[in-house]
C-alpha cells in the first residue's frame, strides 16, 4: 500500500488548526475541550512529523538527482549515488512509520483491564499453576506502575484458584495484555509426584476489556440476582450472613459471582462489573465477526480455547507457540518480566496487519 498523500495532507492541516485552537484563550480556559483537542492532537502528531520528515527526505533525494546529473567526475557520481541509496533506505523506513501509524486504533486498547484465570485439566496442580498465573500478571502490572485489586476468587485448600477474577487499572493496559487470552499450558514435577514424573497441567486465560456503563448498558430486567452465605476453601463458612451474590443475565446466560467482600452491596456492584465487561467483550466480538470478511489470526482471535504458550519447568523455558518463540528464562517471566513476549507479539499482530493492508 502506497501513501496516500492527500489524506495525509488533510492530517496535517487538521493538526495544525488544532495547536491553534489549543493556544486559543477561549479554549484555554475550557478544561474539558482542552482534553479532547490534546488526545486528537496525541493522536495525529506521530504520522503528521513523520509525514513532515518523509517529504523533507523527498526533497533531499530530488536535490541529489540534480547534482548527479551535475557531477564533475565518476566518482563524484558513484559518491552521490550511494547518497541516494542510502536515502532511499530511510524513506523506505519512515514510509512503514506512517503506515503503522495509520493503522486502525484498537478502541479498547486504553481500557483497563478484567483478567479472569481459571484451572482447567490437571487438578490441584492445574489450581496451583493458575495461582502462578495471577502473580506472574500482577508482578507484570506493579512493573507498569498499575493497579491490581482482585475481584473474585475461589481458592483451593493448598493455595492454589479454581478460579480468580483481577481488575488491572492503567493506561494502556490492555493494549498490552490483551493477546495473553487462551490455554496456558504447564509441563512440571507436581510437589505431590514421589516418582518424579512430569506432568502437564492447563489454565484458561480471559483478558477482557473493562466496560463503562455507557459501553455495555444493562437492563435490570435482565437479570436474575441471588444471594447466598460465602464460603472459602474446603467449604468453611468465611461469613455468617448471605453477602455472596450470584448474577445471571438471562438473554446469554452468563452468569457472575462473587463472594469476596462482607458486604452483599460491593460483592453486586463487583459482579455487575464483571459482567458489563463480559458482555461489552461479548457484544463486540459479535460485531467483528459480521463485519471481517477476512481471515483473523490467531494472535487476533485470542480464543480461550487455543492452547498459547507452554511453560517447561524443567527446561526452563516458555515458547508462545502462536510466533513460535522460545525463551529460556521461565523464573523471570513468571516474576513479571514479559516484555519480551508481549512486544514480540505486537510486532507479529502489526506485520500482520501492514500486509493485509497493502
Amino acid at each position: 500500500m502506497r501513501l496516500d498523500r492527500n489524506k495525509l495532507e488533510e492530517l496535517s492541516r487538521r493538526y495544525d488548526r488544532l495547536l491553534e485552537e489549543m493556544a486559543d484563550p477561549a479554549i484555554l480556559s475550557d478544561a474539558e475541550k482542552i482534553k479532547e483537542l490534546s488526545l486528537e492532537r496525541a493522536r495525529l502528531e506521530e504520522v503528521v512529523l513523520a509525514y513532515r520528515a518523509y517529504l523533507q527526505l523527498l526533497q533531499e533525494k530530488d536535490t541529489l538527482e540534480q547534482m548527479r546529473r551535475e557531477a564533475a567526475d565518476e566518482e563524484e557520481e558513484e559518491w552521490l549515488r550511494e547518497e541516494a541509496r542510502q536515502l532511499e533506505d530511510q524513506l523506505s523506513r519512515i514510509e512503514r512509520d506512517i503506515l503503522r501509524a495509520l493503522l486502525p486504533r484498537d478502541e479498547r486498547d486504553e481500557k483497563n483491564v478484567i483478567l479472569e484465570i481459571r484451572a482447567a485439566a490437571g487438578g490441584e496442580e492445574a489450581a496451583l499453576f493458575a495461582a502462578d498465573l495471577l502473580r506472574m500478571y500482577i508482578r507484570y502490572a506493579e512493573r507498569h506502575r498499575w493497579k491490581t485489586d482482585i475481584l473474585s476468587s475461589h481458592p483451593t485448600e493448598r493455595g492454589g484458584y479454581k478460579e480468580v477474577i483481577v481488575q488491572i487499572q492503567g493506561r494502556g493496559a490492555y493494549s498490552r495484555l490483551k493477546f495473553e487470552s487462551g490455554v496456558h499450558r504447564v509441563q512440571r514435577v507436581p510437589e505431590t509426584e514421589a516418582q518424579g514424573r512430569i506432568h502437564t497441567s492447563t489454565a484458561t486465560v480471559a483478558v477482557l476489556p473493562e466496560a463503562d456503563e455507557v459501553d455495555a448498558e444493562i437492563d435490570p430486567d435482565d437479570l436474575e440476582i441471588e444471594t447466598y452465605r460465602s464460603s472459602g476453601a474446603g467449604g468453611q463458612h468465611v461469613n455468617k450472613t448471605e453477602s455472596a451474590v450470584r448474577i445471571l443475565h438471562k438473554p446469554t446466560g452468563l452468569v457472575v459471582t462473587c463472594q469476596d467482600e462482607r458486604s452483599q452491596h460491593k460483592n453486586k456492584e463487583r459482579a455487575l462489573k464483571i459482567l458489563r465487561s463480559r458482555l461489552y467483550e461479548l457484544r463486540l466480538r459479535e460485531k467483528q465477526e459480521k463485519e471481517a470478511e477476512e481471515r483473523r489470526s490467531l494472535i487476533q482471535s485470542g480464543e480461550r480455547s487455543e492452547k498459547i504458550r507452554t511453560y517447561n519447568f524443567p527446561q526452563n523455558r516458555v515458547t508462545d507457540h502462536r510466533i513460535n518463540l522460545t525463551l529460556y528464562r521461565l523464573d523471570a517471566i513468571l516474576d513479571g518480566d514479559l516484555d519480551e513476549l508481549i512486544d514480540a507479539l505486537l510486532q507479529a499482530y502489526e506485520t500482520e496487519q501492514l500486509a493485509q493492508a497493502r
